[in-house]
């Protein structure tokens, strides 16, 4: 028996770190090369090189069916080969047919970016570690947040400018995302609360243009042709923008002059286009959620639960760019770069003063808050 032993601890000491390192699937729901979640998983992978995380990265390529096959590919692995962890987005809903799929594996479940909150989903699922007990938790950027302070300043800027129709009004469309996921439809409330807080302000119709450029582009074509006074443009995402800003500069339009639209994200192009004008407001840098949610599965696998603080988290991680900060942002991560970002200082396992999860982008963009 002592022999065995012996040969087993043998064979753990002469095994590589990696393969006891604590491992974490993400099931990305977007494309390989969709820059919002592209930047999201370049992020992720600073922050598991920070925290010797194996992390393994399955791309939906935005089809929801493929973001369930994964599931059931990785339902299916031997046990050995199983990760510890899964983190996905609730995108379109898969949320709890994913869990239901990988009940009884030992995988550990792990929603970011965007949780359940469908009534009819919450009765199923409930909460986590209740009736799925290996779903532990949530964490979820303020997507309402972002969504009422693009229109907002959407709105400050147009009054400013003028650009009302002929009955003193502001005349405003609003490209969604989509009907289903929590991220767009709290983006969307945010909107509508801005919206409502104006007594000059006519939200004339919300389509949803499914984060799709060309999609947006169309869509606006006929909108602008049903709604000739609209001068405002809310969009859900940077690409929904930049295709109402396409079709409206095709009709001899100058975006930003003599009409005015906002997105969301960190795109290089987005970041150019509030630069130079033609993009009225611009909120982002929510796509650090992932990387956030491998610091609290890295406590959370080393005995620091953050159930302290709550299973199903969401915090303020957007911020308002100005274009300062679009500068900033560009010349210290337009490369897609986050390695220079020292994510263990997140971590309350690896620092006992932390007592508190902070999780905004702020601290990340301003200056001297990378590694050190």
């Amino acid at each position: 028996m002592k022999r065995v032993c012996k040969v087993i601890f043998l064979c753990l000491a002469l095994m590589p770190a990696w393969c006891l390192a604590m491992s974490v699937v993400f099931i990305n729901p977007g494309k390989k090369d969709e820059i919002f979640w592209l930047t999201a998983a370049r992020s992720m992978e600073a922050a598991a090189s920070d925290l010797g995380i194996r992390l393994e990265v399955m791309y939906a390529e935005r089809n929801h069916l493929n973001a369930l096959l994964f599931a059931r590919q990785l339902a299916e692995r031997p046990r050995s080969l199983r990760p510890d962890y899964l983190i996905l987005s609730n995108d379109y809903g898969v949320g709890p047919e994913v869990l239901r799929l990988l009940e009884g594996t030992g995988i550990r479940t792990f929603f970011a970016y965007s949780g359940i909150t469908d009534p009819r989903d919450r009765q199923k699922v409930q909460a986590p570690r209740k009736v799925y007990k290996n779903w532990i938790g949530v964490l979820e950027p303020n997507s309402e947040e972002a969504g009422y302070l693009t229109a907002s300043v959407l709105i400050s800027k147009a009054r400013a400018q003028g650009l009302f129709g002929s009955d003193h009004k502001l005349h405003m469309i609003a490209i969604a995302g989509d009907r289903s996921t929590t991220t767009s439809l709290k983006r969307n409330q945010g909107m509508l609360r801005a919206v409502t807080e104006q007594k000059d302000v006519v939200l004339e119709q919300q389509v949803y243009g499914e984060w799709n450029r060309a999609k947006a582009r169309e869509q606006s074509e006929w909108l602008y042709q049903r709604y000739p006074q609209v001068r405002l443009v809310w969009a859900g995402n940077d690409l929904m923008a930049f295709g109402a800003m396409e079709s409206w500069a095709e009709r001899g339009g100058k975006p930003g002059g003599d009409a005015l639209f906002s997105g969301i994200n960190t795109s290089e192009e987005a970041m150019t286009k509030l630069r130079t004008g033609s993009l009225a407001s611009l909120a982002g840098g929510h796509f650090i959620a992932g990387a956030y949610a491998l610091v609290m599965l890295y406590d959370y696998h080393n005995g620091h639960d953050f159930a302290d603080e709550g299973m199903e988290l969401e915090r303020s991680m957007f911020v308002l760019f100005s274009a300062d900060d679009a500068k900033r942002f560009q010349s210290q991560y337009g490369d897609l770069d986050f390695h220079k970002v020292d994510f263990r200082r997140f971590s309350k396992a690896l620092n006992p003063a932390v007592r508190q999860y902070q999780f905004s982008f702020r601290q990340i963009l301003s200056p001297g808050k990378g590694r050190t």
